[in-house]
């Protein structure tokens, strides 16, 4: 557990870095997309969206939680089917191709066997990520740039399966496909 807390915090740090939230200035409202924190919240939720309507055959994933600092948000998605070892480089590979088809910039790929991980950035700014954590949980997140403060709801897209209201943390991948889940005991 505590390595995975670790290996979170540190994805966590990585996107703030890639989406320019610890740049150490503010950001100057020329600068800002024009948006609030909920309608950034509503584009993370399009972005997500899109990335999941890309991916045959079809995961299923649950919502992470959604998070906002003093002028950005983030929102997560869990990929609760199970992606075996043997298919991890197949689902990042259909990522990583959505993105470059959708003209994201390509800002760093671990390619580490057991915790690979891509990560992006919209043409607006936004940074996205696909993680694999412990256990082969995938995990999607993206991060608004710097935006106008406000409330955040949390996101109106359901879940393709089980929701976990009210679990958290979220267990594991426990969904098994024909496909993602080959070779997975």
């Amino acid at each position: 557990m505590r390595r995975r807390t670790i290996i979170l915090t540190v994805v966590a740090l990585v996107s703030m870095v890639l989406t320019g939230c610890l740049s150490g200035g503010s950001i100057s409202k020329e600068n800002r997309l024009g948006m609030d924190m909920q309608e950034a919240a509503g584009r993370a939720d399009e972005i997500l969206n899109a990335v999941m309507k890309a991916i045959h055959p079809e995961v299923q994933w649950a919502h992470g939680p959604t998070t906002s600092g003093s002028c950005d948000v983030t929102r997560r998605r869990m990929v609760m089917t199970v992606v075996s070892e043997e298919r991890r480089g197949n689902f990042l590979g259909v990522v990583d191709r959505f993105w470059r088809m959708s003209d994201y910039r390509i800002k760093a790929v671990n390619k580490d066997a057991e915790f690979p991980a891509i990560y992006a950035q919209t043409n607006d700014g936004f940074g996205v990520s696909l993680s694999v954590g412990a256990k082969g949980q995938a995990f999607f997140e993206v991060d608004s740039p710097c935006v106008e403060e406000s409330e955040v709801a949390e996101s109106t897209t359901p879940p393709n399966g089980p929701s976990y209201e009210g679990v958290y943390p979220l267990p594991r991948p426990n969904i098994r496909s024909d496909f993602w889940s080959a070779g997975a005991p």
